[in-house]
């Protein structure tokens, strides 16, 4: 069977699980990756392995709209004035997250430090693409909404420092190379501070260049070229293509006057992308998997989720965020997906001796967040009252910390 055959059938099979989780009060995200269930290895097994492989330039292309979509959200003027509180607040769930994680898979169930330091670094990063499309399906605005999405971005970024200072760490302490502190160090800042310097270059010169495009259709077109050359550009030089193009998306609000508009254009093209994207990630998981996993499994899923929750909760409080905030952001920042698998290929490559159960835990995680994640942000957000932007108040907008 052809694989753009294939790839219709996906399609329609996503637009059918969107409309019945649309029926039960669901995201809609969480319906296409239901609907991608069915038709993955577990049941239909509709794509083979090298099919999947080569579909993962459409996941490359709906992370990175979307990562330039939540760069919309870093204006300069809110973070002169709220940037400090976000920053607190990630700080405070990104450490809940690793410590509850680790003191649960060391302690609890006795695992080795190795281990457990690194599955614990990796329940750090959050993935924003399901919370995105929750956020936009049902139009929300507000502090909760204005909170999460900074978080969001800065969480990833913190992740990716904590993963790459523990991998240093282990790599010390198992003997398997020696390294310097400086060396423990570099490693994750380069990927860091590389994505935001590349992001810059890349957002000043698309800044440059989109008010000289002649009308809609050629400023999307110069919009999607620089995002895919900051995808591309970021993979080359071995930084983080999520955190470039947030940058790139971040550049363009602040340099550009009216950015809402090319912001409102990539929502336009993306939508079937974005279902695809779902779809297709439903369909790469594997539900053989929950026979492997057992109760570090299940540990592992429930303190990732108390860490966050406790952490988002300290952090508001701590910053004296609407009670809103303090009450619903930890349920809103549980999803996890392409930046947990992608880490799980580093520590395939790099850990050989216990990527295998480490691995297993991380998709068994990721099955269960992509498509509990998106249903407990829907359901804090309409909590909050901010569904269709409907904003009570204007005394808690003030006072929100993003």
């Amino acid at each position: 069977m052809d694989v753009l055959f294939k790839l219709s059938i996906a399609i329609l099979i996503g637009i059918v699980g969107g409309r019945a989780a649309n029926l039960l009060k669901l995201p809609n995200v969480s319906g296409y990756i239901i609907a991608g269930l069915l038709i993955g290895p577990s049941f239909a097994h509709l794509f083979n392995a090298s099919e999947m492989a080569g579909l993962s330039i459409i996941s490359e292309i709906a992370l990175a709209a979307i990562a330039f979509s939540i760069g919309s959200e870093f204006r300069w003027a809110d973070i002169k004035k709220t940037g400090k509180d976000v920053l607190l607040i990630t700080t405070a769930e990104v450490i809940g997250a690793v410590l509850l994680v680790f003191l649960v898979m060391f302690g609890i169930f006795r695992q080795p430090f190795a281990f457990s330091l690194i599955i614990a670094s990796m329940s750090a990063a959050t993935a924003p693409a399901g919370i995105l499309m929750v956020i936009r399906e049902l139009k929300a605005q507000g502090p909760l909404v204005r909170t999460i999405l900074p978080v969001v971005a800065i969480d990833d970024a913190l992740g990716i420092m904590v993963f790459g200072i523990s991998l240093s760490i282990v790599r010390l302490t198992t003997g398997a190379e020696s390294f310097s502190v400086f060396q423990i160090i570099w490693a994750p800042l380069y990927e860091i501070l590389g994505s935001i310097l590349l992001g810059t270059i890349i957002g000043f010169v698309m800044s440059f260049l989109s008010p000289r495009t002649k009308g809609r259709d050629e400023l999307l077109s110069l919009v999607l070229a620089f995002i895919l050359l900051g995808t591309g550009a970021a993979k080359w030089m071995g930084v983080s293509p999520l955190l470039t193009c947030m940058m790139i998306g971040a550049v363009l609000v602040n340099v550009k006057q009216n950015a809402n508009r090319v912001f409102n254009l990539i929502s336009d093209f993306t939508p079937p992308i974005n279902l695809l994207f779902f779809t297709i990630a439903g369909a790469s998981l594997d539900l053989s998997i929950l026979s492997k996993v057992g109760l570090i499994g299940v540990g592992y899923i429930l303190a990732r989720a108390a860490g966050k929750i406790v952490g988002a909760t300290i952090g508001a409080r701590y910053v004296k965020a609407t009670k809103k905030v303090v009450k619903y952001l930890g349920m809103s920042l549980l999803t996890q997906g392409g930046i947990s698998i992608g880490l799980s290929l580093i520590v395939a490559r790099e850990l050989p001796r216990y990527s295998e159960s480490i691995i297993t835990v991380i998709l068994f995680s990721v099955l269960f967040y992509e498509i509990a994640g998106p249903v407990l942000a829907k359901i804090a957000i309409q909590r909050a009252g901010e569904e269709n932007g409907a904003l009570k108040s204007k005394k808690e907008e003030e006072k929100s910390p993003a």
